[in-house]
């Protein structure tokens, strides 16, 4: 596991105080007590507020502070569908490089997912299933991408998000047969519908805690 670094740390905080509903639309973030509930300087919780600005979790005004804003549903849709692109790529790649040893254990780590019914299980072999299908891929470079593309829900996602576990299922299921039956383009749309379906599950949930904006 990659460490997060303590702009990281922050960020993620102060989304789960936007998840939580400790923090509002329209709510000033407060900067100098979040500093102080996680131990740490002014300089990390302002790296923290310009990644979220980038991300439309808050609205830096000048002189003014920090302000928590509405999220965009499209983003968050397109959010999910760009990583499963991404990531689609990586299972091409690694559809053209598998072993049968990488099938195998690739096979193994589904019928785990079958059997995981505790969400932080599911994440770990979420995790492994997602390493083995990069390392395949042999790409640093999709990697590196991969990494920028944080998530947006700030916890455990499949502990979060009802239907993430059954979507997760499905979805490496039907990656693994395409990586199995030697079928990158396959593998590539797999990618995407999982993705595609985890984004509309994340949206469904934002949308019923009212974190979207309000339709004009």
């Amino acid at each position: 596991m990659v460490r997060r670094s303590s702009g990281e740390q922050v960020a993620l905080y102060i989304r789960r105080l936007i998840f939580e509903g400790r923090l509002r639309q329209g709510d000033r973030v407060p900067q100098d007590e979040i500093a102080r509930a996680l131990g740490v300087s002014r300089i990390p919780v302002r790296e923290a507020l310009l990644s979220l600005e980038r991300e439309g979790w808050v609205t830096i005004k000048p002189h003014r502070g920090a302000f928590i804003g509405a999220l965009d549903e499209a983003a968050v849709r397109d959010h999910y569908t760009l990583y499963g692109l991404v990531f689609g790529f990586a299972a091409r790649r690694a559809t053209e490089r598998r072993t049968p040893e990488m099938v195998a254990h690739l096979d193994e780590l589904c019928r785990a997912l079958q059997r995981a019914e505790d969400p932080a299980a599911v994440a770990r072999l979420s995790r492994d299933f997602g390493r083995l299908i990069l390392q395949t891929a042999g790409s640093p470079r999709l990697r590196a991408v991969l990494r920028a593309m944080v998530g947006i829900v700030p916890g455990n996602f499949f502990a979060l998000v009802p239907g993430a576990i059954e979507a997760e299922r499905d979805g490496s299921r039907a990656i693994w047969e395409a990586v199995r039956d030697g079928d990158p383009d396959r593998a590539a749309q797999a990618c995407a519908r999982k993705l595609q379906r985890q984004g509309d599950l994340v949206a469904e949930l934002f949308a019923a805690r009212g974190l979207f904006a309000a339709s004009a």
